[in-house]
């Protein structure tokens, strides 16, 4: 039996997994604490999919034990929801298990008969008569928020008939209204807009539960979760942080098992970037951080140098003329979703297009591509442009077929820029694919791994205009790395639709942004820019609107921190390298600790710090804009 400490919503011990001769989880060993946010990293096909599964009693481990506080309710919201047929929306979203929601669902059944001119009076004014008894109107309310903030209006809709993304926000919201105490997710945020993503992202970062998830948005990891479980090769490590956290210890962890220095230095050359320039908005790092950062940096570069060749995307020659846009307009059924569009794009354009679902995203990819004819507007491709789309749908390949005859059939060898090449397998090896992987049927990939294969397919070819819808789904953190280093060295032409804003805001250099007017408009910044001046604007705007005389003089001198201030500025410094220093000391305490209760009190103390960190860093960073 497995010993489950009281504060303690889930024990995993020594869980263990195999397919065939793949061993997928080996001895896996891990808690889940009352309040904790765990995410699951790791690459396609080391088994987190896998996990949750077991967790979600859908699969069961070969060996080891799985238990549950006995108490607690716990729900699961894996990648393929399934509806009963018939089931409408708002069956689908209360659980008639539940009296509470039982009641509020008879409410909401009883008002949509009252809309179509039932008299059903007496009935409405029980149901209540039985909400103010049983004090569930902020329930309610809270049903009816995340059911407007999924974009999910219309209860009365057959489930079944809806998209697989409307599908998978309406099984989000049923798991969301049930309020558990134990919440399971896998990739939570595909099939959702920004808006969507960055609404659940604050209701899950504050939320009074545990949450168990897979996700490859890096700005959700930073945000939401407070411990992190990577799954490699079998096995499981815990890392008592955020996703910044992760990163700097996974690269310590790695230079210390003198496992591979290169892979250290593949993380860091770019995610280091990211936290030195996080824009206020999310949450800048003090500079006694941003040097932290820097010396695990300079670990992560010491030592023997690499042999790793520089994975430049070569693209073929482009003529002055790329593609152009004149006057496009294009609707269906009388619901126009662009209207007189013109853009000339260059050569190394690199566009993002970001907007709700439904305002007309992927019709404009579909119509430069030549999928959709417009109902007016011309269309001017160069004669030397050659365009590379990868598209949301995934393709279907031959099972029996291996993955490395699949790539020869395309290119025996691959340009990897300033006229060097290398063999097809070594650049699928540079995009993680092992070669005892490479000679596997394609059948036998998981499903993250036939997407990668897909974006492959695309490279292989050496286009020189990429058109990327939603290239991020489904793959994992370190392909992303691997994709995106791929992306800044490409030479040519690139749009790119995607939910994912760090993906966004490290590639693009300016946005297409579809509001729903039909008129799309070109934002010069990337998608965090683009936030920040939404923020703004409304302030911008009234300066404007009504103007001043002082406004018209000189710009007085900026002010100075003043002694009061000063002394402040310096005490924050001093008390946050402090906290600093404690937290690292508790982490290290939890590392070796075996106690239940001390574990526990550990954590609680960690927990509290982080708090504190989050307070006097902010208060650092207004001061230290004026000093």
């Amino acid at each position: 039996m497995v010993a489950l400490h009281p504060m303690n919503y889930l024990s995993v011990e020594n869980l263990s997994k195999t397919f065939g001769d793949r061993t997928i989880l080996n001895a896996v060993t891990f808690g889940v604490a009352q309040g904790e946010k765990l995410a699951l990293v790791g690459v396609n096909g080391s088994g987190k999919s896998t996990l949750l599964k077991i967790l979600s009693g859908i699969e069961s481990p070969d060996s080891g034990k799985v238990v549950f506080k006995n108490d607690i309710t716990v729900k699961h919201l894996l990648q393929n929801p399934e509806f009963k047929k018939g089931q409408s929306v708002l069956d689908a979203v209360f659980d008639d298990n539940n009296p509470d929601h039982a009641i509020l669902k008879k409410y909401e059944k009883a008002l949509l008969k009252s809309s179509t001119g039932a008299e059903n009076h007496e009935e409405v004014q029980d149901l209540i008569e039985q909400i103010d008894s049983k004090n569930l109107w902020d329930l309610e309310s809270q049903a009816k928020q995340i059911l407007g903030k999924l974009g999910i209006h219309n209860l009365e809709q057959e489930v079944q008939l809806l998209s697989g993304g409307q599908q998978k926000r309406i099984a989000l919201a049923s798991v969301l209204i049930q309020k558990p105490d134990l919440l399971i997710l896998d990739e939570p945020t595909n099939h959702l807009d920004i808006d969507t993503i960055e609404w659940l992202e604050k209701y899950l970062s504050v939320a009074n539960m545990a949450l168990i998830l897979v996700t490859h948005d890096r700005y959700f990891l930073e945000q939401v979760t407070n411990n992190i479980l990577e799954l490699e090769l079998g096995k499981a490590f815990s890392y008592q942080g955020n996703y910044a956290y992760f990163l700097e210890k996974k690269a310590e962890r790695e230079i210390n098992e003198a496992s591979s220095i290169d892979k250290a230095k593949n993380i860091y050359r770019k995610e280091l970037d990211w936290i030195r320039r996080q824009p206020k908005a999310r949450g800048t790092k003090a500079k006694y951080r941003v040097d932290a950062f820097q010396d695990t940096k300079e670990k992560a570069f010491s030592g023997q140098k690499t042999n790793e060749l520089e994975l430049n995307a070569q693209a073929s020659r482009q003529g002055k003329k790329v593609l152009e846009v004149e006057k496009l307009s294009h609707g269906f059924s009388g619901n126009n979703l662009i209207k007189d569009f013109s853009y000339t794009f260059q050569r190394k354009d690199r566009v993002g297009i970001v907007g709700p679902n439904g305002t007309g995203k992927t019709t404009f990819i579909k119509l430069l591509m030549g999928e959709l004819t417009p109902n007016s507007g011309q269309i001017d491709q160069g004669q030397t442009t050659k365009f590379g789309y990868y598209k949301q749908v995934e393709e279907s390949f031959n099972p029996e077929q291996t993955f490395i005859d699949f790539a020869k059939s395309i290119a025996e060898v691959v340009e990897v820029g300033k006229g060097k090449t290398i063999p097809v397998s070594q650049f699928l090896t540079r995009f993680l694919f092992a070669p005892d992987v490479q000679y596997k049927p394609i059948g036998k990939l998981s499903g993250g791994e036939k997407r990668r294969l897909q974006l492959l397919q695309i490279l292989i070819q050496s286009p020189n205009f990429l058109v990327l819808d939603e290239p991020t789904n489904d793959l994992d953190l370190i392909t992303l790395g691997t994709l995106e280093n791929y992306l800044e060295n490409f030479d040519g032409s690139l749009i790119i639709v995607s939910h994912d804003r760090y993906f966004m805001d490290k590639l693009v250099e300016h946005l297409f942004i579809f509001d729903g007017s039909a008129n799309i408009r070109d934002f010069p910044g990337n998608y965090t820019d683009y936030r920040n001046d939404l923020q703004d604007t409304p302030v911008a705007s009234a300066k404007i609107a009504e103007p001043k005389k002082d406004q018209l003089k000189e710009p007085k001198e900026r002010k100075k921190l003043s002694f009061k201030e000063q002394r402040e500025f310096e005490q924050l410094e001093a008390a946050i390298s402090g906290l600093e220093k404690e937290k690292a000391q508790l982490i290290e305490q939890m590392n070796v600790e075996t106690d239940h209760q001390k574990l526990m009190d550990i954590s609680n103390r960690i927990e509290a710090i982080a708090e504190d960190l989050d307070d006097k860093e902010l208060r650092w960073l207004e001061l230290s804009e004026l000093a």
